[in-house]
């Protein structure tokens, strides 16, 4: 009997799945005590990903996990459905530098997108760079570019395996040839130009040790610039502190040429420092103008010497402040768009105005201010969703934004700046009958009676008898916000009759910094109670049954999921954590993880190391334990949640997993990261295998 079929058959004839032998994982003995408590972590081996043992384990589980997939019957169907509904043209919104346009492109199937190049707006272009040609299996993404304000030259980063860690090249714009300038160790940094083009402003840190370079905990960024046809070596250091090992700078310079920016971070806490440099005054000092990290200070634009920015001080849902560098006193600050009961979540300077982006209740508003603050106009959107974009300089005349819902891919706008006039500029054709479907929006009293706004998305006119498969969503964490937007990959599951639930938990930014502060540190259970709270209504209004109600988030996300089935295994059919956050007293150890305090707290203070015990995905785990199908997802090259996390938390939930409880599984993917610049067959591979999963599963 061929193995194929005797796996499916040993599937089918026990639908507990007992069958299934995971890979033996090794357990030591190790208790590390801490604030007096003792905390076994018998897996601590694995996160050693050069060892020998977890490349032998990691095998060993794709192999059970691999099997185990392929002897699903829909999952081909699936993968094909996913293939036919990608393969639509896309473009990005073009950006004009120098009398040229620029602008990301994919024909379909690409695993990465293009840029290409064109001599007019409307124009087809030309392929300026193709990421696909700088690997076989398409796991060499472009990471960023900006073009020299004259158009002529192009620097480019670009990540390998999905790492975080980018390379920086410069290309000819006419030529297509590249320059002889290198980078390296590049890692959360934008590249600005000077106006001149004789170079740019990028941020680095120093080269870690050999074979850590996916592990080694990431201090000491450093802002620098370099100059053209000059080795790395030779590039200047603009900005550094080695007091404040964890400070991150940013630096971008005015779209007037007169100063450089240096937007400087403390972790993911979204307050921030400013401060600038004068470009035309040669050995011009930095001037520390915002020091004390009191709120948060986005920069918008400058008027000369008054520059603008969004800001959260005195106000949790931000205004528009402008603060004139010649009078630099805090009473001398003027408050250009007031707060209001609306989160404003951008701003952007683009030809005199503000283009303002307020979330209503996580829907997309956009209002036009003048710099004095006085309203223009609302700008009229196609619709309820998300809309992005709205950038440009202070001569432009126009200017684009995208619109997307979850039901429609949306398009890309061109809009007139003097009349107010959207023009359709690109829609793409997507094989999916938007039509079909319907979005409302809920608020669910939370535990504590707190209203969680939650999208739900359904094909019209079911029956609300319990019977449907929910994927619920969320993430809950570091001020982000999740609006409605367009995904092939929820397009597909809505068109197998799937119910898509997305819940915007504190924690999050939809409501502010009071919202995100709800949800951090010491007040972080609220996020998973706000989530529990959010399945629980979706059983009560029968959307769907505890059997058939399946959970799903990446990264902070992951954690959300893994917190979720610890506390309430009894509520959720099935669990797709992905690239999760598992150890919740270790992740400050690896990489970039130490930033996270911020929104968590740190396991090094015993108040906060009492907290993070209690929901640890990997410490909250009991042996016994009926937990739901779960398949835990990530990839070799995460250098932002090392795979440690779900190695560690997936040997601990295979050993704890009742007898008789459903399948545990974790699919680990190679040349690939956290999610950025992966290669979109492999995004279409992980889905099909996510979607089959939870039908099988949930049937």
């Amino acid at each position: 009997m061929h193995p194929r079929f005797l796996c499916l058959l040993m599937i089918l004839s026990h639908p507990l799945h007992a069958a299934i032998e995971y890979p033996v994982s090794r357990k030591d003995d190790l208790v590390e005590t801490l604030h007096g408590t003792p905390v076994p972590d018998p897996y601590r081996w694995l996160e050693d990903d050069q060892a020998e043992e977890t490349k032998q384990w990691v095998a060993a589980q794709n192999k059970v996990t691999s099997q185990y997939l392929d002897a699903i019957p829909q999952r081909g169907e699936i993968r094909e459905r996913l293939s036919a509904l990608w393969n639509f043209e896309r473009t990005d919104a073009p950006r004009e530098y120098g009398g040229r346009w620029f602008f990301n492109y994919n024909s379909g199937l690409q695993n990465q997108a293009v840029l290409k190049v064109s001599d007019t707006m409307d124009g087809e272009g030309r392929i300026l760079l193709d990421p696909n040609e700088l690997s076989k299996d398409g796991t060499v993404s472009l990471a960023g570019f900006v073009p020299s304000e004259d158009g002529k030259l192009l620097a480019y980063s670009i990540s390998r395996g999905g790492s975080d860690w980018n390379e920086i090249l410069v290309r000819d714009v006419a030529t297509g040839k590249d320059l002889t300038d290198r980078l390296k160790w590049v890692k959360f940094s934008g590249i600005s130009w000077a106006m001149d083009g004789s170079g740019f402003y990028y941020s680095r840190y120093d080269a870690p040790v050999e074979g850590a370079a996916l592990t080694q905990k990431n201090e000491f960024h450093k802002l620098c610039f370099h100059k053209l046809g000059t080795p790395q070596s030779e590039d200047r250091v603009i900005y550094e502190r080695k007091d404040h090992p964890k400070w991150g700078f940013g630096g971008y310079v005015t779209d007037d040429g007169k100063f450089l920016c240096i937007h400087i971070t403390e972790g993911t806490d979204p307050k921030n420092r400013f401060f600038y440099q004068e470009l035309h005054k040669e050995g011009a000092p930095v001037v520390e103008l915002l020091t004390e990290a009191d709120a948060e200070y986005d920069f918008v634009g400058n008027k000369g010497d008054v520059f603008y920015f969004r800001s959260s001080l005195d106000a949790p849902r931000q205004k528009v402040i402008a603060i004139d560098i010649r009078k630099p006193q805090r009473e001398a600050w003027k408050t250009i768009v007031p707060e209001t009961k609306d989160l404003l979540r951008s701003v952007s300077m683009v030809g005199g105005r503000l283009f303002c982006g307020y979330l209503q209740d996580a829907k997309s508003a956009v209002v036009m201010f003048d710099l004095d603050g006085n309203k223009v106009r609302d700008v009229e959107l196609p619709g309820i969703g998300s809309a992005g974009g709205f950038y440009g300089r202070e001569e432009d005349k126009q200017t684009f934004y995208s619109f997307t819902s979850f039901t429609d891919p949306g398009a890309i706008y061109r809009y007139d700046i003097s009349s107010g006039k959207s023009t359709l500029w690109k829609r793409p054709k997507v094989a999916f009958d938007g039509n079909a479907y319907e979005t409302r929006q809920v608020f669910v009293p939370s535990k504590d009676g707190t209203k969680v706004p939650m999208f739900i998305t359904h094909r019209k006119g079911i029956s609300l008898d319990g019977s449907h498969r929910v994927l619920l969503t969320g993430y809950g964490g570091f001020n982000i916000s999740l609006t409605p937007g367009f995904s092939v990959s929820r397009a597909v599951w809505l068109e197998r009759g799937g119910i898509l639930a997305v819940a915007n938990l504190r924690g999050g930014g939809e409501y502010g910094s009071e919202w995100h502060l709800a949800g951090t540190r010491l007040r972080k259970q609220n996020v998973f109670d706000d989530f529990i709270s959010c399945g629980e209504w979706l059983v009560k209004e029968k959307y769907t049954s505890t059997s058939k109600l399946a959970i799903q988030g990446g990264s902070n996300g992951g954690l959300l999921v893994g917190a979720c089935i610890t506390q309430r295994p009894d509520l959720f059919g099935a669990a797709l954590p992905a690239v999760g956050v598992m150890d919740m007293l270790r992740f400050h150890k690896f990489t970039i993880g130490w930033a996270w305090e911020k929104d968590y707290g740190s396991a090094e203070n015993p108040e906060e190391f009492k907290a993070l015990l209690r929901y640890s995905p990997y410490h909250a785990l009991k042996p016994g334990t009926r937990y739901p199908a779960t398949m835990v997802t990530t990839a070799d090259h995460d250098d932002r949640v090392v795979p440690a996390h779900s190695f560690k938390f997936a040997a601990r939930l295979q050993e704890y997993q009742a007898k008789d409880g459903p399948p545990v599984l974790i699919r680990i993917d190679t040349s690939a990261g956290h999610g950025a610049g992966t290669a979109l067959s492999k995004t279409i591979d992980r889905t099909a295998d996510e979607w089959a999963f939870l039908e099988w599963e949930m049937k």
